[in-house]
């Protein structure tokens, strides 16, 4: 991983949770600007799926009893 890349996953991680479903909805929305076109919108709706569900299970892991 780049400096670069830490960095902004520590941002990131700073971020409050409203911010950090902003942020990485506008990278899903970047990442299929440069995504293959023969990537169909469900697979790449399924991998935005997946990306809110981890962001949300550490979410909760962080938020504790």
């Amino acid at each position: 991983m780049t400096k670069a890349v830490h960095e902004l996953l520590l941002s990131f991680d700073a971020l409050t949770k409203v911010e950090k479903h902003e942020a990485a909805a506008e990278i899903m929305r970047r990442a299929a600007e440069l995504a293959p076109p023969d990537v169909a919108d469900d697979e790449l709706t399924a991998v935005a799926d997946d990306l809110f569900r981890d962001l949300d299970s550490r979410e909760a892991a962080d938020a504790g009893p």
